[in-house]
């Protein structure tokens, strides 16, 4: 938990699984693994994925989202408040309350556009 609240970034589940080890050696993958989930069961951290691994944040992070740019992997910081109306007008037509935690947007960055245009 220490190294998750203690980085000011998100951390792929390898470079969790790296830090704990260098600290704890021996401790064993799975292990590290079964307290990520129990971590995210309990609400203490969230859990998103990103291409083709899983990233985790501290919960008192609050709401937060990010484009990603499938080119160049850019990564797009989002004001947590852009997807209130949306939130709301799900509310409203649907009756449907979303929990917007922590979305990760693909798509391709200004620049990539540019280069292919």
């Amino acid at each position: 938990m220490d190294i998750i609240h203690n980085t000011s970034h998100h951390l792929t589940a390898e470079e969790i699984i790296d830090d704990v080890q260098s600290k704890m050696p021996g401790i064993n993958k799975s292990t590290i693994y079964r307290t990520l989930e129990l971590l995210e069961e309990i609400g203490c951290v969230y859990k998103s994925i990103l291409g083709d691994r899983f990233i985790y944040h501290h919960v008192t992070e609050g709401h937060h989202h990010h484009l990603i740019c499938h080119k160049c992997g850019k990564i797009i910081d989002l004001d947590e408040n852009l997807f209130g109306p949306v939130e709301q007008s799900l509310l409203a037509r649907y009756g449907f309350s979303v929990n917007f935690k922590h979305l990760i947007l693909n798509g391709i960055c200004k620049e990539c556009r540019r280069k292919t245009e």
